[in-house]
C-alpha cells in the first residue's frame, strides 16, 4: 500500500514554487488519480482522447496519461494544440515530462506553444532552435512564474544563444528579424541587451505585462536617442501598449511620443487592454508635458461637445478639463456617459464629470448609470453612496470589481444592496471575491447563510486582516461542517485560519473537527519533514521539475556546478554557472534530484 500523502499547513503553502511541486505530486500519485478525477480522462478511455472536446481535455491528469503508449500520447498533445485547450502550469509541466520521456519533443511544431515553455530545453537541437523559439514565443511566459530557472534557460540558454550566435557566428545585437522571433521573450532580457537591440525592440516591449526599473531606463534611453518613436496608429491601435506606458519619462522629446501613440493608449484603454488608472496616469503626464498641436482652433461655446466628438480617440487632446466643464451640457452627458468614461480622464476631469452628474441627477444617480461610473466610484463618499439605489447583483459586481470601490466603500455599497435584498448569495460572494468579504462589517457577515458560503467555496482571503478572519472563522465552521472528509474540510477552512506573523498577530488555530462531520485529526507537517523517498515518490517522473525551480527563494535548493542543463540563478539577465545535480536544501535533507524512478 502506498504511503498516505499529507497536506502541509497554511504557512507551508506560502511558497508558490512548492505549491506547484505539490500540485504535481497530488496529480501524479497512483492511488489518488481516479479518486480525484471523476468523469475525467483515464487510460481505459485513451482511444477517445484524440477526439475529446475542449471541456473534457481540460480535465487532463498526469497519472492516467502516463499509462498511454507513445502514439496515443502524441495524438492527445496534438488534439490539445488543435483545440487550443487552456491548461494550468502543473498540467503543462507534467505533459512536457511525459513527452520528453516518449521522445515527442521533435514534433514541437504540432504541439501547443504553452507546452514548449516546459520542455527539456537541453534536448532542443541547434538546427531546430529558431523554429522552436518562434513557436514557444507564442506562449504565455507568465506560466513559468513558479519555475524561474526554466524561464531563464528558455530566454538565455536557448533563445539568445540561438539568435545571437552561441551556436553560430556571433552578432553584436538582436536584429529586427531576431526580435520578431523572440516576441514577448524580450520581456525577460536585461537592460543592456534591450539597449543594444534594434530600436524596433519597442514593439516587443509593449507586450510585456511589467518592466523592471532598469528596463524602463533602457526604454526611455532608446526613445530619447531619436532613432525610434512611439507613434503607431491604425490597425495597430488597441492591440496593447503594455502597462509600461505609465513609465515613460515626461521629459521625452515631442517626436518620441507622438499623437499616434497617445491614440493607441486610449484605444487600448477603451477596449479593456489597459487599465483605466494606468492609462490615466500616462494621459495626464502626456498632456502636462506637451503643448497642444491645435492651439489655433477657435474657442468653443457651451454645447459644442457632441456624441461624435466623444468618439474621437484624441478627444482629450482637443479639450482640457476647463473646456470639458464649459462645453459639455447635461443632455449629452446623460446619453453618452459610457462613451465619455471610456476615455482615461485625468483626475481633474473626473471631478468635473462627477460635479456635472450631481447637477443632472440631484436625487442621486439611477442604478443603470451606476454600472457605468466604475472609474469614478473612488470619488464618492459613504454619504453620497447612501443615496444610491442598488437592487441588482450586477450593479454590486460592477461597483466592487477589482480596482473600483475603495476598501472603506465596500460596506456602504453592500449595505444599500442588503437593504433591498436582505442577504448576499454565494454567486455574488464568488463574483466579488474574498477580498471584498474581508471588508464587510461583522453585522453584514452574519447575514450570510451558511449554504451561500458553501456555494462560494474556498475564497481567497490572503489580504484580509486577522481580525476579520476571526469574525469569519465561526461562520466558515458552520458552513463547511458537513464536509465529507477531513481533507475537504481543511481545504475549505484553510483561508479562514490565522498564520504566525499575520496582520492580527494571531497564531494559526487548529481547524477543530467539523460539527457533525469527520473527526480525524488534520495533519500539519511542514515541507522540512519530506525526505528523499517522499520527494521521489510524490513527484515520480516530474522530479526533474525541481531543476526548473531550484532558484525559487522559498524552495532553498542548492546547485552544484558543471553540467549541461542551463542557467542557474535569477529571472533576468544572462545565465551563470550551469548545473548538473540539484540538492534539496531543506533542513535535515540532502537530496540529489536525479533521474525519475523506473
Amino acid at each position: 500500500m502506498a504511503a498516505a500523502v499529507t497536506i502541509p499547513g497554511p504557512r507551508a503553502l506560502q511558497s508558490s514554487g512548492l505549491t506547484l511541486l505539490l500540485s504535481l505530486a497530488a496529480h501524479c500519485s497512483g492511488p489518488q488519480a481516479k479518486v480525484l478525477s471523476p468523469g475525467g480522462l483515464d487510460a481505459s478511455g485513451a482511444n477517445l482522447w484524440a477526439s475529446a472536446n475542449c471541456s473534457l481535455l481540460q480535465g487532463f491528469w498526469c497519472q492516467p496519461a502516463s499509462q498511454l503508449p507513445r502514439d496515443q500520447l502524441s495524438a492527445l498533445i496534438q488534439r490539445l494544440a488543435l483545440l487550443q485547450v487552456p491548461l494550468q502550469a502543473w498540467q503543462l509541466s507534467c505533459l512536457a515530462n511525459l513527452a520528453s520521456r516518449c521522445g515527442l519533443q521533435d514534433d514541437f511544431t504540432l504541439h501547443p506553444p504553452n507546452l514548449l515553455l516546459f520542455y527539456n530545453l537541453s534536448q532542443v537541437r541547434e538546427a531546430d532552435c529558431r523554429a522552436f523559439i518562434c513557436r514557444a514565443a507564442q506562449g504565455d511566459v507568465e506560466l513559468l512564474s513558479h519555475l524561474p530557472d526554466q524561464r531563464v534557460a528558455l530566454v538565455w540558454g536557448v533563445a539568445v544563444a540561438c539568435l545571437v550566435g552561441a551556436w553560430g557566428v556571433a552578432r553584436p545585437r538582436l536584429s529586427a528579424s531576431d526580435l520578431q522571433l523572440l516576441g514577448a521573450l524580450v520581456c525577460d532580457m536585461d537592460s543592456s541587451s534591450i539597449g543594444a537591440a534594434d530600436p524596433r525592440v519597442l514593439e516587443n516591449l509593449r507586450r510585456c505585462p511589467r518592466l523592471t526599473a532598469a528596463q524602463c531606463i533602457a526604454l526611455n534611453s532608446l526613445l530619447a536617442g531619436g532613432k525610434t518613436s512611439l507613434g503607431w496608429v491604425g490597425s495597430q491601435a488597441g492591440r496593447g501598449t503594455g502597462t509600461w506606458a505609465t513609465n515613460l519619462s515626461p521629459h521625452l522629446p515631442r517626436q518620441a511620443v507622438g499623437l499616434g501613440f497617445f491614440h493607441s493608449v486610449v484605444a487600448s484603454c477603451r477596449v479593456g487592454k489597459l487599465g483605466q488608472r494606468e492609462a490615466s496616469c500616462f494621459v495626464t503626464s502626456f498632456l502636462e508635458s506637451k503643448t497642444k498641436p491645435v492651439s489655433s482652433r477657435p474657442r468653443l461655446s457651451t454645447g459644442n461637445i457632441t456624441a461624435a466628438t466623444l468618439q474621437d480617440g484624441l478627444f482629450l487632446v482637443h479639450y482640457d478639463c476647463a473646456e470639458l466643464e464649459s462645453c459639455l451640457d447635461g443632455r449629452i452627458l446623460r446619453t453618452n456617459l459610457d462613451t465619455l468614461l471610456q476615455h482615461p480622464l485625468p483626475t481633474e476631469c473626473q471631478h468635473v464629470v462627477k460635479a456635472k452628474l450631481a447637477q443632472v441627477y440631484p436625487q442621486g444617480l439611477p442604478e443603470d448609470q451606476l454600472r457605468l461610473i466604475t472609474s469614478l466610484v473612488y470619488l464618492y463618499s459613504r454619504t453620497e453612496i447612501s443615496q444610491w439605489s442598488i437592487t441588482s447583483q450586477d450593479t454590486v459586481v460592477a461597483l466592487l470589481a477589482p480596482d473600483v470601490a475603495l476598501e472603506n466603500q465596500t460596506e456602504a455599497v453592500l449595505q444599500k444592496f442588503l437593504e433591498h435584498n436582505g442577504t448576499v448569495s454565494g454567486a455574488l460572494l464568488l463574483a466579488i471575491g474574498g477580498t471584498r468579504l474581508c471588508w464587510m462589517s461583522p453585522q453584514q457577515i452574519q447575514t450570510i447563510h451558511p449554504q451561500e458560503l458553501r456555494l462560494a467555496g474556498a475564497l481567497d482571503l490572503s489580504s484580509c486582516p486577522q481580525s476579520r478572519k476571526d469574525v469569519l472563522y465561526a461562520k466558515a465552521r458552520e458552513a463547511f461542517g458537513s464536509s465529507r472528509t477531513p481533507a475537504a474540510y481543511y481545504r475549505l477552512m484553510r483561508p479562514y485560519l490565522g498564520e504566525a506573523g499575520s496582520p492580527g498577530g494571531a497564531p494559526a488555530p487548529s481547524p477543530a473537527a467539523p460539527p457533525g462531520g469527520p473527526t480525524a485529526p488534520l495533519p500539519h507537517p511542514s515541507p522540512q519533514s519530506l525526505d528523499v523517498g517522499n520527494v521521489t515518490a510524490l513527484l515520480g517522473h516530474n522530479v526533474g521539475d525541481l531543476q526548473k525551480a531550484r532558484s525559487h527563494p522559498t524552495l532553498s535548493l542548492d546547485a552544484s556546478p558543471a553540467g549541461p542543463t542551463g542557467p542557474a540563478h535569477g529571472t533576468r539577465g544572462p545565465p551563470s554557472t550551469p548545473t548538473q545535480s540539484v540538492h534539496l536544501g531543506l533542513p535535515g535533507t540532502n537530496v540529489a534530484a536525479g533521474p525519475p524512478p523506473s
